[in-house]
């Protein structure tokens, strides 16, 4: 309704920012949002909680109360703010919206099933010696040799890993350096189970390539992310603290 008739309207009382289910719903808001930040600070700062569940188990838990609190925040101001909890607001939904992107980032970087990071070094230990595996297995010519060898090595441009269109360049160029391979096996006269698995060893090396990149780019892009996110975090909150302690102080109580 509009904000001229809600006064009007029997449930104005109970749902107003501070009737009963208005006012419930931003304590329970609040709380959802308090108790999600703390048990995922906990649990990645507290060694005594590391073996008590997956660490991305408690990501989801954390981004599934810091969605519902900030709706039910919402519903409690009846979707009108002024004045300096409008601050707190739009910092809510600032954290709302980089939470969301920093779950993507969270997603691209490789990690363990046990959810665990995967650093630079593990990524590269992952990498086979390919070139010794060749020599040893298949019979090939010296140009089909070198071109495996070279489409597998990971160039300078490629090791910066600063730019996300490099990355997407780098993937369909893989794609294309696959089928250009295949092509040559079969003039080298390989059989046809020889060209795939050797298919499937360049597939898997350019495959840890674009991760070892997407790592890299991630990791960086993670660390401005966290610029983003914590302040706003720490504003809402300081405000939200500010908001509840003039609340009280004028006698605005709940069902106590």
């Amino acid at each position: 309704m509009s904000l001229e008739e809600r006064f009007f309207h029997p449930d104005y009382k109970q749902l107003k920012p501070s009737g009963i289910w208005g006012h419930g719903l931003g304590i329970a808001g609040s709380l959802l949002m308090i108790t999600g930040v703390a048990i995922y600070i906990a649990r990645k700062r507290m060694r005594s909680l590391s073996r008590l569940g997956l660490l991305k188990h408690w990501l989801e838990f954390h981004i599934f109360l810091c969605t519902l609190g900030p709706l039910l925040v919402l519903f409690h101001t009846s979707f009108k703010f002024g004045g300096i909890v409008a601050v707190s607001f739009w910092s809510m939904v600032a954290v709302f919206i980089s939470g969301i992107i920093g779950r993507f980032i969270y997603i691209q970087i490789p990690r363990t099933i046990e959810g665990r990071e995967l650093s630079l070094s593990e990524v590269r230990d992952m990498k086979s010696d390919i070139g010794d595996i060749l020599s040893s297995t298949y019979q090939l010519d010296k140009h089909i040799y070198n071109l495996i060898i070279e489409s597998t090595r990971r160039k300078a441009e490629i090791q910066r890993a600063s730019l996300l269109w490099t990355y997407t360049k780098n993937y369909f160029r893989d794609v294309n350096t696959i089928q250009t391979i295949k092509s040559q096996l079969r003039k080298n006269g390989l059989e046809k189970s020889d060209i795939k698995k050797v298919s499937n060893l360049v597939r898997n090396e350019l495959s840890l390539n674009r991760k070892i990149d997407r790592l890299l780019f991630m990791q960086n892009l993670f660390k401005y992310w966290h610029v983003a996110h914590l302040p706003f975090a720490i504003i809402m909150l300081i405000i939200m603290i500010i908001h509840v302690i003039v609340t009280i102080t004028f006698g605005y109580k709940w069902i106590f």
